[in-house]
């Protein structure tokens, strides 16, 4: 009888085992399995992945079945242990020591840790197969979990803790910027570019792809009609603002093209301006570029013009200008930005003190600062707080400069060196 009921015994203790390793499969791989993907098998109408949406909504039950099934297992595998060693050995404690060291071994090795590391390995495969015995030994023994899952939650309720208001996996921003990135095996170079931008468009303004008033080409009403004519036609826009007497004078909008249709063989006059001319469309300095995008799309407008808190234009925001912040740069510029960089002999850069820190950045892979001023003449400005002089040099975020012009209180020019290497900063 012993000698049949011996095999019997290890029979029964390697099945609890493996049974034991299953939940450990199945405990590691709900929680380690990408709930996104998740979400969209499920969709697709895998009926394991709906199975596991609906174990894993419900963390406290499907962990407390899962727990149940373990600890019942491996204390049966341990009791058992002792049956083995007590028939065997009878009552020797050295052999009850070495079987209780052996058993928990036995436990470590098959029921946790290679089930676990399996299961991390794989998540998605195991825990859509584990859900379809899972979810009927949930049913079963239901009754039991619940009378766990009360002492369970009195003790979160004495800790304060609501586990409930935390399951919801949300993702931040950054972290969306930081998948998009890491899927270089899924996403081509130039897609995960354009999806990083479009995540980045919510947090960009208007004033950090603005045309600064200064450079903004219009047109004066008042003006001769000779000059009016012969500004249109080598005009380097297909939209221009018109004003009257002064820029703070805006009166609306123009498209060139419209404008060379109304001719019929004629001079452009201001007259013939006010006939196609459209009202000024206005935007709130610091608007989202994302909410620009949807309202410039609403009104069916093309280009706006920034007002700040004083009700004054500062420049303006084309629809261009924020399709090159999602896609990069495609169209062509005119004549006059072109000189914006300046290679020199010795591997400086002269700039522009105008141009936006976002554009320098993005040309020239710089990484200045963007959290304050817009422009580098701002910048610039911000760390003097003065105005400074022609020939003076400063260092910013690593990048050596000299001012090389300065005009009507603005840095005009700067020569731009290469980055230093980073140092420990000294005085």
């Amino acid at each position: 009888m012993e000698d049949v009921s011996l095999p019997l015994l290890l029979a029964a203790l390697i099945l609890l085992l493996i049974l034991s390793g299953f939940f450990s499969l199945s405990e590691t791989s709900m929680m380690a399995i990408n709930r996104y993907r998740l979400k969209h098998l499920a969709k697709q109408g895998h009926r394991g992945a709906r199975l596991t949406t609906k174990l894993l909504a419900n963390t406290d039950r499907l962990l407390g079945v899962i727990l149940l099934g373990n600890n019942l297992l491996n204390t049966a595998a341990a009791t058992l242990v002792a049956v083995i060693i007590s028939s065997l050995f009878a009552h020797n404690d050295l052999a009850l020591l070495v079987g209780t060291i052996g058993v928990t071994l036995a436990i470590l090795i098959f029921s946790e840790i290679t089930p676990k590391v399996i299961a991390a390995t794989y998540p998605e495969k195991i825990a859509l197969t584990a859900s379809y015995v899972l979810t009927p030994l949930l049913k079963i023994f239901y009754p039991v979990v619940w009378f766990i899952n009360l002492f369970v939650q009195g003790l979160l309720i004495l800790f304060r803790l609501k586990p409930k208001e935390n399951t919801a996996h949300k993702i931040s921003p950054e972290e969306l910027k930081t998948l998009v990135l890491e899927a270089g095996h899924f996403i081509q170079k130039k897609h995960q570019s354009v999806l990083v931008n479009l995540v980045d468009l919510e947090t960009v303004t208007v004033d950090d792809v603005i045309v600064p008033r200064s450079q903004i080409e219009a047109l004066d009403l008042e003006a001769e009609d000779d000059a009016i004519h012969d500004q249109l036609l080598t005009c380097h826009h297909t939209r221009l603002p018109l004003y009257r007497g002064h820029l703070d004078n805006v009166v609306g909008i123009i498209h060139v093209r419209k404008v060379f249709n109304q001719m019929k063989g004629g001079k452009i006059t201001a007259a013939t301006l006010e006939k196609v001319m459209q009202e000024p469309y206005f935007i709130p300095s610091g608007t989202p570029l994302f909410s620009q995008l949807q309202l410039f799309q609403e009104n069916k407008k093309r280009m706006g013009l920034v007002v700040d808190e004083y009700g004054e234009w500062v420049g303006l925001v084309t629809l261009e200008d924020i399709l090159e912040e999602i896609i990069g740069e495609f169209t062509t510029h005119p004549p006059t930005q072109t000189s914006t960089f300046i290679q020199q002999p010795d591997g400086s850069i002269m700039v522009e003190g105008s141009i936006l820190l976002r554009d320098l950045n993005r040309k020239l892979g710089f990484h200045l600062p963007i959290d304050g001023p817009k422009t580098l003449n701002g910048l610039i400005l911000e760390h003097f707080q003065d105005i400074p002089e022609a020939g003076i040099g400063l260092n910013i975020a690593g990048y050596p400069m000299e001012i090389i012009q300065t005009k009507n209180q603005a840095v005009k020019v700067v020569r731009i060196y290469p980055a230093l290497p980073k140092v420990e900063s000294s005085v």
